[in-house]
């Protein structure tokens, strides 16, 4: 008899541990259950968040590419039919001013007319546009295209270098400023080294007045990229001539004028001078 309770009250203390073990279990199941369920919940801002940078991305690359399209375009074509803006100003074929007009009046003129469309000036509003024959547009392109081939292409400057000594006779040197003159009127920058003499009595600044002589013979052309400065130790003196820039042709020739006109007025006055000296 004292058996059988024992074994009851172990099966009745068993049952109880596993319920207390299932209520613990269930509650630290749910602890971690719901936070984590919260985490995810939580990420769907984020994800939608990737989705809308992801569509802002692909609109901007659409633009860039129309962008990119729009420069690739002639510069002066037939547009066809498709005028984006819905009111432009027109001209006609002679270069007549048909003011603002509606794009389904201008599609309906260049189809009684068989003309075509092409865009003058997009920065104004509203943006100017022009009805021309086939023929008027082809014979423009051909202008353009000229005019394209016409313009001078920027390239490296080139430069020549040129090597003598101080002891040079005038002879020479004028042939070599012939030659230096040539490469600068080509646009080449000219590098001269002039190399002392071997006469020991020769003054020490005898070549840079020699870069300075061959300077002056180009007035108007030529100017010092370089000035003059010693170099292999001093044994050499070096300066590079280049030609004037547009802004030092013109400076040059505003002052020759002005140098031309003051010197008429002295020999104006020294005429009036002259002839009240002898009345």
């Amino acid at each position: 008899m004292a058996a059988l309770l024992l074994k009851r009250l172990t099966l009745q203390t068993i049952k109880t541990e596993n319920n207390c073990i299932s209520r613990c279990l269930g509650k630290y199941i749910l602890h971690k259950t719901i936070p984590a369920q919260l985490s995810l919940g939580a990420s769907v801002p984020r994800l939608s968040y990737l989705i809308h940078a992801k569509a802002f991305s692909t609109v901007a690359d659409a633009q860039d590419e129309a962008k990119k399209k729009k420069k690739s375009e002639p510069a002066f074509s037939n547009i066809g039919r498709k005028i984006h803006e819905r009111v432009i100003h027109v001209l006609d074929e002679a270069g007549n001013d048909l003011g603002n007009m509606h794009r389904a009046d201008v599609i309906r003129l260049m189809n009684e007319r068989d003309l075509r469309l092409v865009k003058r000036d997009s920065g104004v509003e509203p943006p100017h546009y022009q009805l021309l024959t086939g023929a008027q547009i082809h014979k423009e392109q051909l202008r353009l295209r000229e005019l394209e081939k016409a313009r001078p292409k920027p390239g490296p400057t080139l430069t020549k270098e040129l090597t003598f000594s101080s002891t040079i006779g005038q002879h020479d040197l004028d042939t070599k400023n012939k030659q230096i003159q040539q490469w600068i009127e080509k646009k080449y920058k000219v590098q001269i080294t002039i190399k002392k003499g071997k006469n020991t009595e020769e003054p020490e600044h005898k070549m840079e007045e020699i870069c300075n002589q061959i300077l002056q013979t180009m007035p108007g052309i030529a100017t010092f990229s370089s000035r003059p400065q010693p170099v292999r130790g001093g044994k050499a003196v070096m300066c590079v001539l280049r030609h004037l820039s547009k802004k030092e042709e013109n400076a040059y020739r505003e002052t020759q004028g002005t140098q031309k006109e003051d010197t008429l007025n002295k020999e104006n006055r020294n005429n009036q001078e002259s002839d009240v000296v002898h009345q």
